[in-house]
């Protein structure tokens, strides 16, 4: 079974994997951010390195769908390879960070990559607000993430909606990050393990 976790920068999606990997005894996998050879050249100068970084993301959670499928147990995932092609890419573009050209082309190796991939049996989708992700962006201390930009994440989370609306590709659990404090409370985690629970039943 392969379950994913969406959402913004900032919403709590490596710190969920983390939490209910352990809960369940799941196999986690995350987004490679610490190793990420573009990721803080990226927020130093968006419009040079958003192509290389797109493209590196891309390649890299298609490489985590493949393995996770050929591995036959439960892998939870943080950030799915559609956040990328329906969020950061087209944000960038319509910023007039990444060029028509640049854009096209990903949106072509992408509509190749995700027509041999499967979709995750399980998507839960963290819902944040603008404030909320600012907190807990700064509350993590990175220092390449200092200089993101309000209006970016507020894009960002717009584009979220849009596609969380229109998902129609497996089951999708919605968790309000505003009213769940998961990190620190294990009473609203709880609450979120009973609701996980509900939906992975529903897929044996």
């Amino acid at each position: 079974m392969h379950i994913a976790i969406a959402g913004n920068i900032g919403s709590g999606k490596t710190t969920l994997t983390s939490l209910l990997s352990k809960h369940y005894g799941w196999e986690a996998h995350y987004e490679e951010v610490d190793d990420n050879p573009y990721l803080a050249d990226f927020y130093e100068d968006m419009q040079r390195w958003s192509f290389n970084l797109q493209v590196y993301f891309l390649n890299s959670r298609f490489s985590q769908v493949n393995d996770i499928r050929k591995m036959g147990k439960t892998v939870i995932q943080d950030r799915t390879i559609y956040e990328d092609a329906y969020i950061f890419a087209p944000n960038l573009y319509d910023m007039g960070l990444m060029s028509k050209r640049d854009f096209d082309n990903y949106t072509s190796l992408f509509e190749l990559m995700s027509s041999l991939v499967q979709a995750p049996d399980l998507l839960i989708y963290l819902r944040a607000s603008v404030p909320k992700l600012v907190e807990q962006i700064q509350s993590r201390g990175r220092e390449y993430e200092s200089g993101i930009r309000l209006d970016y994440l507020k894009r960002l989370n717009e584009r979220y909606e849009a596609w969380i609306e229109q998902y129609t590709q497996g089951k999708l659990l919605i968790v309000d990050v505003n009213e769940y404090n998961f990190i620190k409370n294990k009473t609203d985690l709880s609450s979120i393990i009973d609701k996980v629970d509900t939906h992975v039943n529903g897929l044996f």
